[in-house]
């Protein structure tokens, strides 16, 4: 258990860039041997904050920062390590054509024989000894790229606390945003394991569920403010999203009946991947439909499957016409996709918001001559930043520097543009706040309600029963039950998934 006083103290810390205050008077404490959960909409202050303590950003006059009672200057990355900071960023920053011990070694003094050689068996050795501390066990020598979300974030974590005895305060930001529901136990232990050597760790997250499993405290951050802190245990899910969003509401849960009568607007037959062996299912019309499963199971394959950004076999029917195999056929069939990946495979990180939209369809607003009527396609993506509520609010802002919320709004809308017949949802909400997680939901739901089909595929089961009709669980490749009505449940989809009983599919504590 932590220590009842703070260890680390934050009294009046703001940040001003210009225009915008993105801290206001912050207050915040760490125990030793404590998580602390910090939580909030994407740009309530939680990423400035973490750079301030980080060295990256300087803070207004006036803060006081102190470890015990030593006041601490955070002037630059160097004298955030020396502080005791250590970082594990949501990217993670690992190269994946190397090892965990080539990887482990980068950038810092290595044990060296005659002749400077690098001393690998050595270096190997004391790798394998950090992983096991964290309760990792597996092959340093496979080159990162070959190893599970979990294990390339436990090396992170083994990279940040190499020199574990100089470190105080471990940051983990977004550290499961990626990460496939059954492997965030591994992290959890790892965590749990860092916790009780008698570290801080601040946890960020948008998974809430995680906070309860994991975090004895939390604090939430609001428009730049702390609205206050909490234990765990003495707050519940329905409190935490209120303190988040303050006076906004939520759409509701999935309301929405389906008859199932409409017309079958999506078809497939035999469909295989690597993964996926020989699927058939039907969406009709004004349908969401939700896929779900395990990492491996297939789940994350199927939507590259039917717009062709993978291999495939077998058939897709898009209005019973055949649809190729390839991403510019299924865009002119009516598919459109929304990948997991949205910095990787959704857009240009160096572009626009307004570039990154009219890629889609480059030849909308296009004349005869070749040119293009910037002011007509500008405004038709200003009603979408208006009605989708992107922020910034401004097409010339570059998508890199958006939260992982807008982004996503951005990518939504450069494909509702062409007003798909099908719409593929991969992990729509991965790293994205609860308000824009409603409101990727809600324009879900809305999408189905013009006619068109809804797929979306998710590793969160309670994203699945809100949003959807229906539910297909795949394991092995293969769908292996379907839900609907009164049985779409999360637990019933954890189980369903897992094939282990109820009460082993929640998160421990």
């Amino acid at each position: 258990m932590p220590d009842d006083e703070p260890m680390l103290t934050i009294r009046g810390l703001s940040k001003t860039f210009v225009g915008t205050k993105a801290l206001d008077s912050v207050d915040f404490d760490l125990r030793s041997g404590e998580i602390h959960a910090l939580v909030g909409q994407n740009g309530c202050g939680k990423s400035t904050l973490i750079k301030v303590l980080a060295g990256y950003h300087a803070a207004d006059p006036g803060a006081e920062i102190k470890w015990q009672d030593r006041a601490l200057d955070l002037h630059d990355a160097a004298a955030s390590r020396a502080a005791g900071f250590r970082f594990v960023h949501q990217d993670l920053g690992l190269i994946e054509t190397l090892d965990a011990v080539e990887n482990l070694i980068l950038g810092r003094a290595v044990a060296t024989a005659h002749g400077r050689r690098i001393r690998w068996d050595a270096e190997r050795r004391d790798v394998e000894r950090r992983m096991r501390m964290l309760g990792y066990d597996f092959d340093v020598r496979r080159p990162v790229g070959e190893l599970g979300a979990a294990e390339r974030t436990g090396i992170a974590i083994a990279r940040a606390l190499w020199d574990w005895q100089e470190a105080k305060v471990l940051v983990v930001d977004e550290p499961t945003a990626s990460l496939p529901r059954e492997e965030v136990r591994i992290l959890f232990d790892a965590l749990r394991r860092v916790r009780d050597a008698g570290l801080g760790v601040v946890y960020v997250s948008h998974r809430l569920d995680e906070i309860f499993a994991i975090a004895d405290r939390v604090t939430v951050l609001r428009d730049g403010g702390r609205i206050g802190t909490w234990q765990v245990a003495d707050i519940d899910q329905d409190r935490l999203v209120s303190l988040m969003i303050g006076a906004e509401q939520l759409r509701p849960a999935h309301d929405r009946p389906f008859a199932g009568d409409e017309d079958v607007v999506l078809e497939t037959r035999g469909l295989c991947g690597t993964k996926v062996d020989g699927i058939d299912f039907t969406v009709r019309r004004g349908e969401v439909l939700g896929i779900a499963g395990l990492t491996g199971s297939g789940r994350e394959e199927i939507l590259p499957l039917l717009f062709g950004a993978v291999s495939r076999h077998g058939e897709v029917f898009v209005d019973g016409q055949r649809v190729p195999a390839d991403p510019r056929g299924a865009v002119r069939a009516g598919l459109a996709l929304v990948p997991a990946d949205r910095r990787g495979d959704g857009a240009v990180l160096a572009f626009t918001l307004h570039e990154n939209y009219a890629l889609t369809d480059l030849g909308r607003f296009a004349t005869w001559y070749g040119r293009v009527k910037r002011t007509d396609e500008r405004g038709e993506f200003e009603r979408w930043i208006a009605e989708l509520d992107i922020k910034p609010p401004r097409p010339d802002a570059v998508f890199g520097t958006l939260s992982g919320g807008n982004q996503q709004k951005v990518v939504l809308a450069k494909w509702m543009r062409r007003q798909p017949k099908v719409l593929l949802l991969d992990e729509p909400s991965q790293g994205v706040d609860v308000a824009a997680k409603a409101t990727i939901h809600a324009l879900a739901r809305d999408i189905a309600g013009t006619g068109a089909a809804v797929l979306i595929a998710s590793s969160d089961d309670a994203e699945l029963c809100d949003t959807c009709d229906r539910v297909l669980i795949l394991r092995n490749g293969r769908i292996a039950a379907e839900l609907r009505g009164d049985r779409l449940t999360a637990e019933e989809v954890g189980v369903l998934q897992l094939e282990t009983p109820a009460q082993e599919s929640t998160l421990p504590r």
